[in-house]
């Protein structure tokens, strides 16, 4: 029988040692008022202590709510995530080693819940071999501790000759969910919820595990008037309900009126992205990462071709205007959201056409690092996810950083002064792409930056274009820590890139 139950009551059911999975992306999807009341129970008592917490996104909003609610000293003992960009507390944790971690891909995550609800012990997949989750490289551990202490969640297995990574399963004892609306008997519906998570996953593997799914709502019911097609997660999957009347916790996205996207200045910012335009055909499902690759959706709505790409989120939500920060992974305007499980198993499978990510750090293999900076882990999210198997990779970035300015002029690049960061290095602090990998998937993998274009080939690193003004000796080799091969014809880049005007796209 359902429970109604107020969020300070449902922080008690919450035993030390337990493991709690808990759902949200970014600013959405997380049930806060239920993390707030654990938090002042901890603060007060010091319970519960020890929790093994799982989550499968970065879900906060930089400093103060979501998954840094539980991150004082001896709340958490392990934490099982793919990311923590938006909750600095967490990652804090992780750095000082106050807790164990396992920096997971995103869409491995959704297979752990999966497995679970189907009583398995453990499951098999291809995604992360040659990466940080694979074992023989950090095998997913997002500090000394974990390495030294924790036990190995992934083992790689040879199965006909093929090598995969085995994840184990483990016993879920509490679910901590979001959703919208609940009737008397229940039954949960996620309809004005900006995206479906992980929700129902969690809700299965915690039933299978015996365990107890806590469930906070905005609105309720009276039985029977919720459409059975909105209800996400089923009465028999949920144990305590708590009402807490807002649509959303702590993000409020207010629409432009207009639909558009500000007009963005000319630099190195854009440059990068209309350079990337250029890679797009009509109608590719196309993601756009965070950062940098999402100026291609603001040049491509200056061009009045907003229609020219399906634009796609790993949350799984699908066209409009992807928003970024604690709204990260929704869209204003969406044309369909699509659950983040299935959109993950999309990627895995191969099927996102175009991949345009951004470049933080690369090596003469090809390897990508977007995880780990100076021992300080933000973790994979759904990066590995999102490049196991697309069909076109762009990294997108300043050739340098720290300090680089440059600006056009007459339709030339004018390097002023250098970033005092080489991106370009030997080897990367950890690999989030494995450029030897994706050399073996035949997958076309393109480097765009300011001043160069660079494609990598079965041989290695070639430099394909430079842009007009720049000069490879002075501007390109002295700041990369290895050599790439220059093509006999080095192409220069479009000029059309480095002017004021528009590019006029068609």
């Amino acid at each position: 029988m359902i429970k109604f139950i107020t969020p300070r009551e449902a922080a008690h059911l919450v035993a030390d040692h337990a493991t709690v999975a808990m759902s949200g992306h970014a600013g959405f999807g997380t049930a806060d008022a239920i993390l707030q009341a654990l938090q002042q129970q901890y603060a007060l008592t010091g319970k519960p202590a020890q929790l093994t917490l799982v989550k499968v996104a970065g879900a906060g909003d930089g400093g103060r709510r979501g998954g840094d609610r539980l991150a004082a000293p001896g709340c958490i003992r392990t934490l099982i995530t793919s990311h923590v960009g938006l909750e600095p507390k967490l990652a804090e944790a992780i750095r000082a080693e106050r807790c164990l971690a396992y920096m997971i891909p995103a869409g491995t995550i959704f297979r752990l819940y999966q497995a679970c609800a189907r009583g398995e012990n453990g499951f098999l997949t291809e995604v992360g071999l040659g990466t940080t989750a694979d074992p023989r490289y950090e095998g997913s551990c997002g500090n000394a501790r974990t390495r030294k202490e924790g036990k190995p969640l992934v083992s790689v297995e040879t199965v006909q000759g093929k090598e995969y990574l085995y994840y184990r399963t483990f016993p879920i004892q509490v679910g901590i969910i979001r959703g919208s609306i609940a009737d008397e008997t229940g039954n949960i519906s996620l309809e004005h919820e900006d995206m479906i998570g992980e929700q129902l996953q969690i809700a299965m593997a915690v039933k299978q595990s015996g365990g107890i799914v806590l469930v906070q709502v905005a609105d309720l019911v009276r039985r029977g008037k919720l459409d059975p097609r909105q209800v996400t997660i089923p009465r028999h999957l949920v144990d305590y309900v708590t009402v807490v009347r807002q649509r959303d916790v702590w993000t409020e996205i207010v629409p432009d009126p207009d639909g558009g996207r500000p007009h963005e200045p000319l630099t190195v910012r854009k440059i990068c992205a209309r350079r990337a335009a250029l890679e797009l055909q009509p109608q590719e499902l196309v993601n756009l990462g965070i950062g940098m690759p999402e100026s291609i959706g603001s040049v491509l709505a200056e061009e009045g071709m907003e229609s020219r790409i399906i634009s796609a989120s790993d949350s799984g939500v699908i066209g409009g205007v992807q928003l970024t920060g604690p709204e990260m992974g929704s869209a204003l305007y969406p044309e369909a959201m699509i659950p983040m499980a299935d959109m993950l198993s999309l990627c895995n499978g191969g099927g996102l056409d175009v991949c345009a990510l951004g470049l933080a750090e690369t090596d003469y293999l090809g390897n990508v690092n977007v995880s780990r900076f100076n021992g300080c882990v933000v973790g994979p999210g759904g990066f590995i996810d999102l490049t196991r198997q697309a069909k076109k990779i762009i990294f997108l970035g300043t050739f340098t950083a720290v300090g680089l300015q440059a600006h056009c002029e007459r339709g030339t690049l004018c390097i002023t002064q250098e970033g005092r960061y080489h991106k370009f290095k030997k080897q990367v602090e950890e690999i989030t792409f494995s450029g030897v990998a994706a050399k073996q998937r035949g997958q076309k993998v393109l480097f765009v930056t300011e001043r160069a274009v660079f494609t990598l080939t079965p041989a290695g690193w070639l430099l394909t274009e430079v842009a007009p003004g720049v000069d490879i000796r002075r501007h390109i080799i002295p700041f990369m820590d290895f050599s790439p091969r220059v093509a006999a014809h080095v192409k220069t880049m479009d000029a059309r890139i480095f002017g004021e005007t528009k590019m006029g796209l068609r």
